[in-house]
């Protein structure tokens, strides 16, 4: 459920210029804490801001502080209930927070996060983004508490009046939680012929590799890398060939070029890299290297499990 709550940072109309820049800064740096501490001490002098309480619910979310962030949310759809976006944060963080409690008192929340899903939706037809956290919702949920995969496809058939691409994915994901793999395939490579976006490609190579298929897996990130060009998919497709011990050479051509290009926005720091290339020479059975590449991983990160694991493994071969 974790695509339920999208947090969106929206203009700072009643701030001031250098309040504004700041927690912008903040949000693009990911430093929640920091913009939580500006924007709670600006609204001990504005605290009816709405703005400002939005962005400090989206600053608790970040942080994974859902019962601050619910409190904010509730303000603002206090203050303004015709507020698609108030009623669709607002479930989403009762939605989060769901996942985090005990069954029995997620149970006491299931209404709540339903009813402010669909008050969004009847006041925003066109609100992608609720739309997907309603599909989301009826196909987590089991059926005796209420989920439908009718009601799932539903809301996926309106979003495919909305956006064609999302209505696609939805459909796949519905087909793949319905274990329908067939369907789900067909609609995730829909997605691709239609949109092409790196989000589609990533998709199907989840689903590939939930369906225990690494060669397609491999071969989709392949055509994914010619269209879209991003270093981090070299990452990925030298992590399937670790993984699954196929396609070794092209792993290890993968991973070095990820580290010869790398640079920080690629997401995947350089010590996974090299932790990938110790697997792959383990296959290999080339020890050498594998120490060399499992070391380098531990310089980097000496206190990552995984690391310290594989280096046991190598050090056994």
């Amino acid at each position: 459920m974790k695509k339920i709550i999208y947090l969106l940072l929206f203009p700072l109309v009643s701030f001031g210029q250098a309040q504004l820049d700041s927690i912008d800064y903040f949000f693009k740096k990911k430093q929640f804490e920091k913009a939580e501490m500006e924007l709670t001490a600006y609204l001990k002098k504005q605290p009816k801001n709405l703005k400002a309480i939005e962005l400090l619910g989206d600053a608790f979310g970040h942080q994974e502080k859902w019962d601050e962030a619910i409190e904010n949310y509730k303000q603002l759809v206090e203050a303004n209930p015709k507020s698609a976006d108030y009623h669709y944060k607002y479930g989403g963080a009762m939605g989060m927070k769901a996942l985090t409690v005990s069954k029995l008192t997620a149970l006491g929340m299931i209404g709540d996060i339903e009813s402010e899903f669909l008050k969004a939706a009847e006041l925003d037809t066109k609100h992608i983004n609720v739309r997907w956290a309603l599909v989301e919702y009826y196909m987590k949920l089991p059926g005796i508490l209420g989920g439908s995969k009718n009601m799932a496809l539903k809301y996926a058939y309106q979003l495919e009046q909305l956006s064609r691409v999302d209505g696609y994915l939805a459909k796949g994901y519905i087909y793949e939680c319905d274990e329908e793999p067939e369907l789900a395939e067909k609609y995730y490579k829909l997605a691709i012929n239609h949109g092409g976006s790196l989000w589609c490609y990533d998709k199907l190579t989840t689903f590939y590799e939930k369906q225990k298929q690494p060669e397609k897996a491999l071969a989709n990130l392949e055509v994914a890398k010619e269209k879209h060009k991003r270093n981090a998919l070299h990452y990925e497709m030298g992590k399937i060939a670790a993984e699954y011990n196929i396609e070794l050479q092209k792993g290890v051509q993968c991973l070095q070029t990820y580290l010869k290009n790398y640079s920080p926005e690629d997401g995947v720091p350089k010590a996974w890299a090299h932790y990938r290339l110790s697997q792959i020479y383990a296959h290999k059975r080339n020890k050498e290297a594998a120490l060399k590449y499992i070391d380098l991983a531990l310089a980097e990160s000496p206190k990552t499990k995984s690391f310290k694991q594989e280096k046991i493994k190598i050090l056994k071969l």
